[in-house]
């Protein structure tokens, strides 16, 4: 799986429409929720309420390695894309490495420019959400 130092300046370098179509693929990757979070979703536990799109979000650190989960509509290409971006980056890293991701992500990688302000403060917010809980489990 690529690191942030190989996606950023690929972001970067690419124009709008290859940076939505990288996303639209990373969207198609991002697994199913685990049957385990499916009863707290149904609760509405671990919701993004800062995202007006609906993310639940689980993020555990087991014998120190990092694993997110989430559930997002499919409806939602882009946000569930970076979400899958983000988890397949960071699956199986320490809680040091998603400490270190820079706070303006979205910046570096060119989608704050892509993307509308109301979908850059959602994925900031799912952002700060998977740094929280890994500080907070770490």
């Amino acid at each position: 799986m690529p690191t942030l130092e190989t996606l950023i300046p690929r972001f970067k370098a690419a124009d709008r429409e290859t940076r939505l179509q990288t996303l639209l693929d990373y969207s198609k990757k991002l697994p199913p929720l685990p049957e385990r979070f499916e009863a707290a979703k149904e609760q509405g536990q671990n919701r993004v309420e800062e995202c007006q799109t609906t993310v639940y979000l689980w993020v555990e650190v087991d014998q120190g390695r990092v694993h997110i989960y989430a559930d997002i509509p499919r409806e939602a290409p882009t946000v569930r894309g970076f979400v899958s971006l983000l988890a397949r980056t960071f699956d199986g890293a320490s809680p040091e490495a998603v400490a270190q991701i820079p706070l303006d992500l979205l910046d570096r990688l060119g989608l704050s420019e892509t993307l509308g302000m109301t979908r850059t403060q959602g994925l900031t917010a799912i952002l700060h959400r998977i740094k929280r809980s890994v500080a907070a489990a770490a």
